[in-house]
């Protein structure tokens, strides 16, 4: 209920505020006054009123469908010309990736984001690689379709392609103060605050580098395992409230679980998810996921049933599909958990089967790697 009056709410608010913002273009833009705005408004019958609203909500969807692919280019045009190669390019779950110099398409996709570009970072000293037009592209593509818009309201258009042209605007110009303006969204940087923030903190730069580096690897069937030592490192003045710096102890993390050092994985998934208070949601969870795998394969079940919780484990559902590490997870749990070995085997074969599917080729040879392990470990122990 509370989630429907929220949204009953904010739908409410932003027809309100659709409607104000929109008057201030057609006032600015056309010879219309403040006034003659309102009482067309006003004396609109029913049908004029839901053509409007159809057309409102339709020059929306529209407006995302067209905007954030936009946003996205921008980024990939100005890292490409800054110097940096493509990686991998998603429009909400669609994402176009390259794996040994061939364009190919999956499904991706992580909550709360529309799309994502990501890059590699041009071979070059830390301090000397360019992070900030990288980061600017995506404004800057918002900006220029915004320039190209405008003079579309000194014609003499038609109400509703009016109506469709201000909606389009003001989600242009809702996209360019979201990641324009310097701004953390739970505890996560958008592009102005990486645009400043990335030229005074060198740890952060390095561990933005060497996630992009190392996605890069992955994507193209290489393990954490084999990468390089000195990417991995544990800090001990990691600030856990940024998500930059914690992503550096969390790599090294996964890469004990991929040379199978269990014992030790188990003790550094315990010190980062010690910090769940510091560290960002979607850290926490998968924090949550890989301990809850340590505790299992070390022995740990009562700390492993603690940890799988409903919604730990809605959150694993949820991503199993886009995630390897979530099948290896689930067919521990059935190892260990449910003492159901057949159903241990059909995870794996799942995998198996779907393994061409997932965006990084790397974590599913490690996990259908441990996941064959387990389950040959679980036969000699019978």
């Amino acid at each position: 209920m509370k989630t429907i009056l929220k949204l009953i709410g904010g739908l409410f608010i932003g027809i309100v505020a659709g409607l104000g913002i929109a008057a201030v273009i057609i006032v600015l833009f056309t010879d219309s006054t403040f006034l003659e705005f309102t009482d067309k408004l006003l004396s609109a019958n029913g049908v004029e009123a839901i053509a409007a609203s159809i057309v409102g909500i339709a020059s929306f969807v529209v407006a995302i469908a067209i905007l954030i692919p936009i946003h996205e280019a921008g980024h990939l045009i100005c890292g490409r010309l800054t110097g940096y190669k493509f990686v991998s390019f998603r429009i909400f779950s669609w994402t176009f990736i390259k794996i040994d110099g061939k364009i190919l398409v999956k499904k991706f996709a992580v909550a709360g984001t529309g799309g994502q570009c990501l890059l590699t970072p041009p071979d070059l000293p830390l301090e000397k690689i360019p992070t900030g037009w990288y980061n600017a592209g995506g404004v800057l593509a918002n900006l220029l379709v915004m320039l190209l818009i405008l003079p579309f309201f000194f014609l003499n258009l038609h109400p509703f392609m009016v109506e469709a042209l201000a909606i389009f605007c003001i989600t242009d110009v809702f996209l360019i103060l979201v990641n324009g303006i310097p701004l953390k969204f739970n505890g996560i940087s958008n592009d102005g605050y990486n645009i400043i923030y990335l030229n005074r903190n060198l740890l952060s730069k390095r561990a933005i580098v060497l996630q992009l580096r190392s996605n890069a690897l992955i994507q193209n069937g290489m393990r954490p395992k084999d990468m390089p030592d000195e990417w991995y490192e544990w800090r001990t003045d990691v600030d856990f409230k940024n998500p930059l710096e914690v992503s550096i102890p969390l790599m090294y993390a996964s890469k004990l679980i991929d040379q199978m050092q269990f014992e030790d994985a188990y003790k550094a998934f315990l010190e980062l998810y010690s910090h769940k208070g510091e560290i960002i949601q979607l850290y926490v969870n998968e924090v949550a996921c890989e301990l809850a795998f340590c505790a299992l394969i070390t022995g740990h079940k009562e700390h492993a049933e603690e940890l799988l919780d409903p919604i730990l484990r809605k959150y694993i559902d949820t991503y199993k599909k886009v995630m390897s590490s979530k099948l290896r997870l689930l067919c521990a749990i059935a190892l260990y958990l449910d003492n159901d070995t057949g159903k241990a085997k059909d995870i794996y074969r799942t995998l198996s089967t779907d393994q061409e599917k997932y965006l990084l080729q790397g974590e599913v040879k490690s996990d259908m790697t441990i996941m064959n392990w387990m389950l040959n470990k679980a036969w000699i122990d019978k």
